[in-house]
């Protein structure tokens, strides 16, 4: 529900100034009106009283295939409606739902969804991501083979051309028409990405030259540094390294990317260049161990292809990758937060909105306890769950 007027107050408040410890939020129409220090006497305000817990912004999910049993890449509105709605209950208030490599017919089909989802009012959708068809065969992973391609201009122009919803496709650098595919998608509002590649540094620089800014789930499905003969060369990981300005993202479920790399990305890129993200398919946040594509399995708490030569993506939830950044990578509190909404907000543009509790922007917020477990989740206003006895 959406009440006219929400309060949360008695919580500790993380804003771009800091914690304010015992502070107010007032929530009017989907934004935030007021954030203050002192007691706000509001008649007929709904409230929740957060009571010392840790009031954070809510999540910006960059790179997810489904949830709740649904899978983006079934086009319809009902399989985009119960996976949002099945990851908004885990902390994930904005999300991008993302397509792995899909046929032009699936892909204009979604961005039809997409552009219907997101026209309502107070829509959690910020826009459609592509993850491919355009990679590396031998970096595919769990991709299904028979879409993956080098860029093909008439579909991607196409596809750009027809659609507002499009916001970020993915590539792998290395393929012939990477400059001109970079160039299109930068000078269109699109952002390009590098992903299942094995690019090294002249690839990863023709990349940033024709406007690539950003890295699909760093250190999965891209190279690493290696031998060639008797001879070492960077990898995709390494290259990526060498452009600070260059922004990654990372699945921080603690089995995509140990604790100790998560910890190194987040200590090399920084806070401002380093998103959290699922990658969660159709199973996450349910009870089922079903995936959409047949070859998946789900196992060890993780999604494989079912030969187990690569893992297919994640089960992981919003909350759950903040809890494994602090308990496991040992990043502060603030900074996993920061990095699940702040600097995706900031990596598609949309930071004048979402990713920090500031007054006049969308009234997503979480509630987490000292042990980071997930009680309140508020997205632009309308109170998801409460497990703090709202009055």
């Amino acid at each position: 529900m959406r009440p006219e007027i929400l309060k949360i107050v008695g919580g500790r408040v993380f804003t771009p100034q800091g914690w304010k410890k015992d502070a107010t939020i007032v929530v009017k129409e989907g934004k935030i009106a007021e954030i203050s220090s002192s007691p706000i006497e509001i008649e007929g305000a709904e409230t929740i009283d957060a009571k010392g817990n840790n009031v954070v912004p809510g999540g910006v999910e960059l790179h997810i295939h489904g949830g709740g049993g649904r899978d983006f890449m079934e086009g319809t509105e009902e399989a985009f409606r119960v996976a949002i709605e099945a990851h908004a209950k885990h902390g994930t208030t904005s999300i991008y739902p993302t397509l792995s490599s899909s046929s032009v017919e699936m892909i204009k089909a979604a961005l039809t969804t997409c552009e219907k989802l997101m026209a309502e009012p107070y829509s959690p959708i910020l826009g459609l991501h592509l993850e491919g068809p355009y990679f590396n065969p031998g970096r595919a992973g769990a991709q299904i083979p028979e879409y993956i391609t080098p860029p093909i201009p008439a579909d991607y122009e196409d596809i750009i051309n027809n659609t507002t919803a499009l916001k970020r496709w993915d590539e792998a650098p290395e393929l012939p028409g990477t400059t001109e595919f970079g160039q299109y998608c930068s000078s269109h509002g699109v952002l390009a990405a590098i992903a299942h590649t094995k690019a090294e540094y002249p690839d990863v620089k023709r990349a940033w030259d024709c406007g690539f800014r950003h890295v699909t789930h760093f250190y999965n499905a891209m190279s690493g540094f290696h031998n060639v003969r008797e001879f070492k060369h960077e990898g995709t990981v390494e290259s990526v390294y060498t452009f600070p300005e260059m922004s990654v993202e990372m699945i921080a479920d603690g089995i995509h990317v140990p604790p100790t790399i998560l910890k190194m990305i987040y200590m090399v890129k920084g806070v401002e260049r380093t998103a959290l993200i699922t990658d969660a398919l159709a199973c996450s946040a349910s009870d089922s161990n079903t995936a959409f594509d047949p070859r998946v399995i789900l196992e060890d708490g993780v999604c494989k292809l079912a030969d187990r030569s690569a893992l297919a993506g994640s089960i992981a939830t919003m909350d759950r990758l903040i809890r494994t950044c602090v308990e496991k990578a040992e990043i502060p509190l603030e900074d996993a937060v920061r990095m699940s909404s702040e600097t995706p907000a900031r990596i598609m543009g949309v930071l004048d909105r979402k990713g920090s509790l500031e007054t006049g922007k969308d009234a997503d917020i979480c509630i987490y306890t000292p042990a980071v477990e997930l009680k309140t989740v508020v997205q632009q206003g309308r109170i998801v769950t409460n497990q703090l006895n709202a009055n």
